[in-house]
């Protein structure tokens, strides 16, 4: 086997990128991903006309216009802005919280009446802490009566919250939540970042263009042939998880995962809005995606007949699942911190992504991080 400079494991957003800039500084690589596709969790697939996003809605945002400018070097983004909708037992509300949510929620018509209801709620909240001795919010139940008050919590927060971490919020600790945004204006923009977007065409077109004539071989597990891999480069860039590349020495970190439940709606337009959160706790599935809204606006929506829904659900992650999102409470933190002393200590191996690096990332610190880094 021929030897690279190097070996990209993991053919999603970082692994694309880092390749990117590996080819243009005249470096060799070879990718290689498990799945039988690239772009991770970016890849979208074609039905009816439609990019559906197979492993759940993704939205580019970033206030960095060097990010944005790279970007759309590769592929052109277009002008999709996230304005997500949350249902509570049949009413919708805006989503973040802001006027149009106060003045469904209330009736409220100012921002100083708006603003009066929450602070009286929140004071009302605080008090009852105090009542029983308490100073601070112990869990997220009372971390977000603190910040918003009982209304919002209630019918926006607490099942929506429950589902995605499939525990109680009186559970949960209350660092999950470090706030929540309030705006008191009528502003359904969720993202308070100066460029967002999804790639036109799809974000296959992105992971394509940044890969370009670099190698790839799709379903090709790393650990089912690991000496043979490591062998075929001067360095490692690993996005895998990092307790399975130490073997688990420590014991294994712990992630949320989703599910999707795919349909094909014989309609143009089913909800009208690219997410729909269902913040109900009966109600077993988080949000509802119609994929079409990414890319299709105003009367185009009606010029593909039918659309495209997927219902997603939150449940806790087990092997042979997807790993989704790092759970960053005080045991797994603890956990992760002993595998990055290991990682840090590496010589020829880089650790890159959410699952490399046990966090929460957006896209475009991703792209950001890559950009920095010496390749």
């Amino acid at each position: 086997m021929e030897k690279y400079d190097y070996l990209v494991v993991g053919a999603g957003l970082f692994g694309a990128v880092f390749a990117y800039r590996a080819r243009m500084a005249g470096r060799r690589c070879l990718i290689i991903d498990k799945r039988p596709h690239t772009g991770g969790n970016l890849y979208c697939e074609q039905v009816e006309g439609i990019n559906v996003h197979k492993y759940g809605a993704h939205i580019f945002h970033t206030s960095d216009k060097g990010v944005w400018q790279f970007v759309n070097s590769i592929v052109e983004f277009n002008r999709y802005t996230n304005s997500p909708v949350a249902n509570y037992k049949g009413t919708l509300y805006n989503l973040p919280f802001n006027m149009n949510t106060f003045n469904r929620m209330w009736g409220v018509n100012t921002p100083a009446e708006a603003a009066a209801m929450i602070e009286s709620q929140r004071s009302e909240a605080l008090e009852a802490m105090r009542r029983t001795g308490v100073s601070e919010p112990r869990n997220v139940e009372e971390q977000a009566l603190a910040l918003v008050g009982r209304d919002i919590y209630e019918r926006l927060v607490k099942g929506y919250t429950e589902k995605q971490w499939g525990r109680k919020c009186t559970e949960l600790p209350a660092f999950i939540i470090k706030r929540l945004p309030v705006r008191m204006v009528f502003d359904n923009n969720y993202f308070n970042d100066k460029y967002q977007g999804i790639p036109i065409g799809g974000y296959n077109r992105l992971i394509d263009g940044l890969i370009g004539p670099t190698p790839v071989l799709t379903s090709t597990d790393f650990f089912a042939d690991r000496a043979r891999w490591e062998a075929a480069a001067e360095r490692i860039v690993f996005t895998g998880k990092i307790d399975e590349y130490y073997g688990y020495r420590f014991g294994r970190l712990e992630y949320r995962t989703v599910s999707f439940e795919q349909e094909v709606v014989d309609t143009p337009n089913y909800q009208g809005n690219a997410v729909v959160n269902y913040t109900e706790r009966s109600v077993p599935y988080t949000r509802v995606i119609e994929h079409k809204h990414f890319e299709m606006f105003g009367d185009e929506v009606y010029r593909c007949p039918k659309t495209v829904i997927s219902r997603e659900y939150s449940t806790e992650w087990n092997d042979g699942m997807e790993p989704y999102y790092p759970i960053n409470d005080e045991r797994n933190n603890a956990l992760y911190r002993q595998y990055k002393a290991l990682a840090d200590a590496e010589q020829r191996v880089i650790f890159g992504g959410r699952l490399a690096e046990y966090r929460y990332y957006d896209m475009a610190p991703i792209v950001e991080r890559v950009l920095k880094m010496d390749v």
